[in-house]
């Protein structure tokens, strides 16, 4: 949900003022696993793993948890067909408003700041203050959007470690005039005309989380191959060596339910829309050799509908070093729901443990071996239990 320039000239006063008076007070197959096991679940498949090798993340928008799974839901698919294959995460929660942070803390752990949290109209570099890292759970204190180099993501992490990462990004590149094919961004310190769809371009910037750091940007040649529209999609799941160990699917402004009327004239939008998505998406990633074997799809919402609708935050969440309020309107980015798929996840199961967007960063870290970044370090944060994975023998990470 984007606050345009007028709103967030408004916004960014109030919360700095604010801020001032707190601070007065080619794939690898993943890792080793053990064959003395099979599970079943999450799309019929079977595997012969102990250990989770491939996670998959498909991200929707703005979506209360009370719309998209109670009565009458517009995402009959997700909630009636999906649901009783896996794990109904009932109190998933979003960890801020508007829809950036929220991307960008799944795969770095770091909060929301005022830019971020307007869902940066200007794709500006992160200033930082006091020091580029802070020591307290890992935050770069400062404001901006691009995160300098020492600020450390997912993909860096599964890079070290040889586990391979690809990001999907719907009609990424329909028009080059806006964005390339591939690793698609503003210029540095300039306006983000993708803030909004057009008939032909429904890609949003701001909900591609990888652009945001110097760490993947810098290296064009590396962003260009990690980085992608989802023309490959298809492809790249037809075996185990084309599959990454970590893949995020991210649709455009029309099949991820932001916009209420697709841009392109497409009917239905919003929740709708999304769920004729997810009907085309997931039985493709279900059916594939890399998911059947030991893979984990990861079905969720960026944040409630707005913060004035829910603002709430679960486990532990707190004002940060950057914004006094991450949610705008409270703590936290509200109740979304999630759903997950897995041979490891024991189908029709519903867990009420409150997860955020930062236990699933730490959930992801465990399964790869990987330390825990920023926020998914943080007390009250845990990675999915054997709520979540109630095939397995332990958790979904396997600790």
């Amino acid at each position: 949900m984007p606050i345009f320039r007028p709103f967030r000239r408004a916004l960014a006063p109030v919360l700095l003022a604010s801020l001032t008076l707190l601070a007065a007070c080619g794939a690898s197959t993943g890792p080793a696993s053990s064959t003395t096991g099979t599970s079943s679940g999450g799309g019929g498949g079977t595997t012969s793993s102990t250990r989770i090798g491939h996670v998959f993340v498909i991200v929707l928008e703005n979506e209360n948890g009370s719309t998209t799974f109670g009565p009458g839901s517009p995402a009959p698919y997700l909630s009636t067909e999906l649901l009783p294959q896996g794990t109904y995460i009932q109190n998933y929660y979003g960890i801020g408003h508007n829809s950036n942070p929220n991307y960008l803390a799944m795969i770095s752990g770091q909060g929301p700041n005022v830019d971020t949290q307007a869902d940066c109209q200007i794709y500006s570099d992160f200033i930082t203050a006091g020091g580029p890292v802070a020591a307290l759970d890992g935050q770069a204190v400062g404001q901006g959007c691009v995160y300098p180099s020492s600020v450390q993501t997912l993909p860096d992490q599964l890079e070290a470690k040889g586990y391979t990462w690809r990001g999907y990004m719907e009609d990424m590149g329909n028009t080059p005039a806006r964005e390339t094919a591939t690793c698609g961004h503003p210029a540095l310190n300039s306006q983000d005309g993708t803030q909004t769809a057009t008939a032909d371009d429904n890609y949003a910037t701001r909900h591609n989380p990888f652009v945001y750091f110097h760490s993947i940007i810098d290296d064009q040649t590396r962003c260009d191959a990690h980085v992608v529209s989802t023309a490959p999609l298809a492809s790249d799941l037809q075996s185990i060596a084309t599959t990454a160990n970590f893949t995020m699917i991210v649709p455009g402004l029309c099949h991820d339910g932001h916009d209420a009327s697709c841009a392109s004239g497409e009917t239905p939008g919003g929740l709708g829309a999304a769920d004729n998505y997810l009907r085309k998406i997931v039985p493709m990633i279900t059916a594939s050799p890399a998911f059947k074997k030991d893979g984990l799809l990861v079905i969720l919402f960026d944040e409630a509908s707005s913060f004035a609708s829910d603002a709430t935050a679960c486990c532990g969440e707190s004002a940060g070093p950057n914004t006094p309020l991450p949610g705008i309107s409270g703590l936290g980015g509200g109740i979304t729901g999630a759903v997950v798929l897995s041979p490891f996840v024991k189908p029709g199961t519903v867990t009420q443990t409150a997860y955020n967007h930062y236990g699933l960063l730490r959930t992801i870290e465990d399964i790869f071996g990987l330390d825990h970044l920023g926020y998914a370090a943080a007390s009250g944060v845990t990675a999915f239990g054997k709520d979540v994975c109630s095939n397995a023998a332990k958790s979904c990470s396997g600790l």
